[in-house]
């Protein structure tokens, strides 16, 4: 093992010097080289560029994986360089919970039945959100990983060896002020010419001997510190030198910055696309889930979703899923709900059951047995018997007809 006991006195003799003009520099018993304004500005946009990227990465985390236990399970297999096994979603386990009771309900069963069709949508719900995770894994957090990992990481080592190279031009600064002051002082010191009283005159040998037998010991001190000066001068330019480079380096690197925003700025766009693809295949499932089941619970259940007339209108309203366009014009009234024909000018309101509704969109009447409605208006409507559930008639002031139940919202 090569153990160089010079190399190692000689960094620590550098640490020591750094840590103690670091430590007068925050006492305030020593002076501190100002970086530039451009340097400082681009210091700050990094460190707050880092700062976000850091928040919105592990936010996002959070947000694809609320599982803290499965977050530190990929981070493993990350550092371990491994590939993390296919890990079942939400989705995907819970369509199988349900398929699985179907075969014990039996699925002949209208449950049992139904069991399966909703899970077969969970499980492709499932699919989606596997796929949305893996897109946005690769996409969005990846990019920001590796800025925070690698990136910066650079950035951060170079603003440490420049913090250093300050600390180092500091130190020499300091050395050669006081190098400067012992010089002064030393020229400053009386000589024998300069003590010896006013009335004291020399013969011109003897003030020749005088000045030929000058204090040795002075002249030395002078010499030493004149050399002493220059050698910190020399030591000066040299930690000036490495100071500007070093700072030209970090500069560049943090002017880098203005690109990883840019890029960041792509991942973003890719992360939207990514949540909009996703909502837009769970609405798609959903919607067709919605018509096999109200297709299958017609066929074996005809009157359980409109024997009650009064029910169908407690839960008008717009759908969460429809968004804010109108909903489609609802089918007109069959003929087994209504044998007779339903002559809106003799339906008088019941004396008890009449509700406030809100019009949530413009709807135009197909014939004159229909209400015009104006969206944000409000309306007087009641059922009468044997009417369509999708349907109720709807009063204002003197003006009456039958209005669609998924263009309003009733009020308590």
């Amino acid at each position: 093992m090569d153990f160089n006991v010079k190399k190692l006195a000689s960094d620590a003799g550098v640490f020591f010097t750094r840590a103690v003009q670091f430590t007068e520099e925050k006492l305030g018993q020593a002076e501190k080289t100002e970086l530039d304004a451009h340097l400082e500005n681009l210091i700050a946009r990094g460190d707050c560029t880092k700062n976000w990227t850091e928040k919105i990465f592990r936010q996002t985390e959070v947000l694809l994986q609320p599982n803290p236990s499965a977050r530190i399970e990929e981070f493993f297999y990350e550092k371990l360089d491994k590939k993390a096994p296919t890990r079942t979603t939400n989705g995907e386990l819970l369509g199988q919970y349900m398929q699985d009771a179907a075969k014990d309900f039996g699925p002949g069963t209208p449950y049992g039945s139904t069991l399966i069709t909703v899970g077969e949508y969970q499980k492709k719900l499932g699919g989606s959100e596997r796929e949305f995770l893996q897109s946005s894994a690769v996409g969005f957090l990846t990019p920001l990983r590796n800025f925070l990992e690698g990136d910066w990481r650079t950035i951060s080592k170079e603003r440490r060896l420049l913090e250093n190279r300050r600390l180092d031009l500091d130190v020499c600064k300091a050395r050669l002020k006081k190098a400067k002051l012992a010089e002064a002082k030393a020229a400053a010191a009386p000589d024998f010419q300069e003590t010896r009283p006013r009335n004291y005159i020399l013969s011109a040998s003897a003030s020749a001997w005088a000045d030929d037998f000058e204090d040795p010991s002075m002249i030395a001190e002078r010499k030493l510190w004149s050399e002493e000066v220059d050698k910190a001068e020399q030591e000066l330019r040299v930690a000036q030198t490495e100071f500007d480079r070093q700072a030209e380096v970090t500069r560049l690197l943090l002017e880098g910055i203005s690109s990883t925003h840019v890029n960041h700025l792509r991942c973003l766009h890719e992360f939207v696309e990514a949540q909009a693809v996703y909502y837009a295949q769970c609405h798609k499932h959903m919607q067709e889930l919605q018509k096999e089941l109200s297709s299958a619970n017609g066929d074996t259940f005809p009157n359980a979703f409109a024997g009650n007339p009064s029910t169908s209108g407690l839960t008008a309203g717009p759908s969460p899923l429809s968004g804010t366009s109108a909903p489609a014009r609802p089918p007109p009234p069959s003929s087994s709900l209504e044998s007779v024909p339903l002559k809106i000018e003799e339906v008088k309101p019941p004396a008890t059951g009449t509700r406030k509704a809100k019009v949530l969109y413009d709807y135009d009447a197909a014939d004159t047995s229909e209400l015009s409605l104006f969206a944000d208006e409000l309306i007087t409507v009641y059922t009468v018997p044997g009417m369509d559930p999708d349907w109720l008639v709807g009063e204002r002031g003197n003006q009456k007809g039958k209005v669609p139940v998924t263009y309003l919202e009733l009020l308590s």
